[in-house]
This record gives structure tokens, C-alpha cells and sequence, in this order.
């Protein structure tokens, strides 16, 4: 496309090549202008670009408490990763998926062929995956890496209140709604992370042992490299440990990505050569900032079930473990076994699944409450807002309110 100027009067006094040369000029300056913009323009699926703020075009009511889900499977994860997805699926939500980029690119095909044709995911825009992924190593820190990464990108894109970690090996054992309703009450500052300072065995097995994971510097994915020299105990700061997953606030989140002072670059440092870093990075951050210390509840909200000493592995949960479950209260639980017929159960019973609902769980988002009957597969603006909480967002609460009363009642000694 050529631009003409508006007066070919006063560039014909210039002469042929003076008007021919001025727009060819207009024609480039057009063309970088145009194609630039084409070439930032962001495409539906495969990146953190294509995000965008959520809310229903048709409503004015928005959701008392937002949630920003990372959802991280490896290779032959994915039929695990999309009943996940979907179990946990709720459209004032977001989500951002990271399948390990040592998964095979036909399964990283699959699992954006599968966001980018489900429509209410097409419609809402919620719903991502990281286009170029991390390779995670089993007890490295790639997979710390991989989780700020999804952080920081939920941060610069979306508004949230919490970030929620979980693997396309857990599953929820409440609906969205029920998860919404039991945390509008709870204060925002506040973050969900288990921790001690009592390392026991991790204190020569895992404080003191100096690692290197290829995983940082190398497309080949192996295992962490042992250094057979071992180092002292830090000085500067105290060692926590504990659970990997999490419900951090937005505001540790930023924290952790920006922050203001030097501590979480250092402890990223510190952790680097740390094994199994994810279950110590958060909990150490945490507890020795005074900012953020007194925010934490000793708790990461989910149903596991350990081996035996020394406790390093979860043991997969099955119908036996079912009555265990509800009773815990907790929202999440892992680990499962793909489509183990306890994720049934939990599907009919808890999470009130049914075919109308397109395999999404229970909600008012869908016509979902007040006896109505509607297909979840796609949005109904006028529902937008409107949430349809059960008897486990009960459960929930009272896990919730007994939480947070042991935590006012501790004296101002939340870390220890």
C-alpha cells in the first residue's frame, strides 16, 4: 500500500524523481509501521503475550478473590494435565500451563490443541501455555526457575490476589466456587506456606551437599551433578524447609520477583546449588524478611499421604484414602495415578461433574445454581460474577478459620 500526499501540485514543481523518491520514503516508513505492529501483535496460544485482563463484556459484577494457577507436567502428563485443568477451571481465574520442555513436541502439540479449541477458553482468555519451556530437574532448581518464571508473568499481566501452584499430578477436592467463597474473607496479605526450621535429616542431606543441574545450561536433559566437597551452614540467615506448593499473596509474590532489597537474589544464589530447592527457597524468603514474616500460615492447603522415613515421596491416594480426605478439609490433594477411580468419586461427589457441564466442576459461572441446568461450554455473560458455593467451601472455611486463629494465637511468632 503507497501513501500519495495530499497536494501533487507542489511535488510536481520538484520534478519526476524527487516525488517518486519521497514516496517511496512514505511507502517504507508505512511498512516498518505496519509490519512492526503485525509482528508484536500476540498470538492466541503458545505465550504469556496472548494474556489479557479478564471480565465479562456483559457484566459489571467481578469476583470477590482472584486465583493465578500454575499447573507444571512433565512428559506423559498431558491426559492428567487436561482433567486438572478442567477440574480446576473457574473464568475469574487464570491459568498459565508448563509442560517440561523435555516432553515430546507432539504433546506439547496436544495440550495447545486442546486449550486453543475448547471454547469458553477461547472466549475468556484465561487460560495459557508458556511457549518456551524450562527443562525441569527432578530435585534441581529448574523447577524453582520454572515457577518464578510462571510468577513473574502472572504478574506483569494479570490481577490476582493469590498464586497457586499445583502439578498435573494433584486435584482439587473443591469446586472454584466453593475455593472463592471461603477465602473472601481472608485477609490478602496473608500466604499458605508449611515450614519449620527443624531440618532434621535435610540438614546433612540436603543443607550441606553442593549440586549442579545441567538443566540450567543444557537443551540435554540429565540428571543434577553431586560436588563430592560439602559446604558449611549459612550465617547470614536461617534455613527453613518444607512443602513445595503453595498459596502465595500477590504482594510476596512482587516481593520475590522485584524485590526491594537484596534477600530473594541472594537466596536464589544460595539455592542454585541446593537440592530440592523448591521446598526450601519460599519458606527461607518468608521467614527471615520482617516484612513478610508475620504474614505466613504454616500450612500449603493439601492432602498428602508420605512413604515412610524418611519422607521424601508422596504416596499415590486411592478410594481407601477417599473418607481421609474430605475429612482433612483441604482444597487440594496429591498425588494421583492417572484416572484412578477415586478422581471419579471426587468428580461425582465432591466436585458435582456431570456430561451437561462440559467436565467442568460445579459453578454459578454456568448456569450452575438456583436449580438451573446449563452447559459449561461456554460463558454466560449474564452469570459472570455469580458464584454457587456447597458444602465444601464449609469445610473449607473452617479449615481456614481454624488456621488462622492458631496463627493470631501465636505471639507474634509465626517462623520458627
Amino acid at each position: 500500500m503507497i501513501l500519495c500526499p495530499p497536494n501533487l501540485k507542489i511535488y510536481h514543481k520538484m520534478g519526476t524523481k524527487k516525488l517518486m523518491l519521497i514516496l517511496i520514503l512514505t511507502s517504507i516508513l508505512f511498512s516498518i509501521i505496519y509490519i512492526s505492529r503485525k509482528l508484536t501483535k500476540p498470538t492466541l496460544i503458545s505465550t504469556y503475550n496472548s494474556f489479557k485482563f479478564v471480565k465479562s463484556p456483559n457484566s459489571t459484577r467481578n469476583y470477590p478473590v482472584t486465583f493465578a494457577y500454575l499447573i507444571s507436567a512433565s512428559a506423559g502428563d498431558v491426559p492428567k494435565l487436561k482433567r486438572t485443568l478442567l477440574a480446576v477451571y473457574h473464568p475469574g481465574n487464570y491459568y498459565l500451563i508448563h509442560l517440561d520442555y523435555g516432553a515430546p513436541k507432539s504433546q506439547h502439540m496436544e495440550i495447545a490443541e486442546f486449550v486453543s479449541k475448547m471454547e469458553v477458553f477461547r472466549e475468556v482468555g484465561n487460560v495459557w501455555i508458556v511457549g518456551k519451556p524450562n527443562i525441569v530437574t527432578y530435585r534441581g532448581p529448574t523447577m524453582l526457575a520454572a515457577t518464578l518464571h510462571a510468577m513473574a508473568v502472572l504478574l506483569k499481566t494479570c490481577d490476582w490476589d493469590w498464586f497457586i501452584n499445583l502439578s498435573a499430578s494433584d486435584y482439587p477436592l473443591i469446586t472454584q466456587d466453593d475455593l472463592i467463597h471461603a477465602f473472601s474473607d481472608v485477609p490478602k496479605h496473608l500466604n499458605f506456606i508449611q515450614h519449620t526450621s527443624h531440618l532434621g535429616w535435610k540438614l546433612n542431606k540436603r543443607g550441606k551437599p553442593i549440586i549442579i543441574d545441567p538443566g540450567l545450561y543444557s537443551i540435554n536433559k540429565s540428571e543434577i551433578w553431586w560436588i563430592i566437597k560439602q559446604r558449611g551452614l549459612p550465617t547470614s540467615f536461617k534455613l527453613f524447609t518444607g512443602s513445595a506448593w503453595t498459596v502465595l499473596s500477590r504482594s510476596f509474590s512482587e516481593y520475590c520477583i522485584m524485590g526491594w532489597e537484596n534477600l530473594p537474589r541472594t537466596l536464589l544464589l544460595y539455592y542454585t546449588n541446593f537440592v530440592s530447592s523448591p521446598e526450601g527457597y519460599f519458606q527461607t524468603l518468608i521467614c527471615n524478611s520482617p516484612e513478610y514474616k508475620n504474614t505466613t500460615i504454616n500450612h500449603d492447603l493439601h492432602y498428602i499421604t508420605w512413604d515412610n522415613p524418611p519422607r521424601q515421596h508422596p504416596r499415590s491416594l486411592t478410594l481407601k484414602d477417599y473418607r481421609k480426605m474430605v475429612l482433612s478439609n483441604r482444597p487440594f490433594a496429591r498425588k494421583f495415578k492417572k484416572n484412578d477411580r477415586v478422581l471419579d468419586k471426587i468428580d461425582r461427589e465432591l466436585l458435582n461433574k456431570s456430561k451437561w457441564r462440559g467436565k467442568f466442576s460445579h459453578g454459578g459461572w454456568c448456569g450452575g445454581t438456583k436449580g438451573r441446568r446449563g452447559s459449561c461450554f461456554e460463558l454466560k455473560p449474564e452469570m459472570y460474577g455469580e458464584l454457587s458455593p456447597g458444602v465444601g467451601a464449609r469445610r473449607v472455611k473452617t479449615l481456614l478459620t481454624k488456621l488462622i486463629s492458631a496463627r493470631n494465637s501465636n505471639n507474634n511468632r509465626w517462623c520458627r
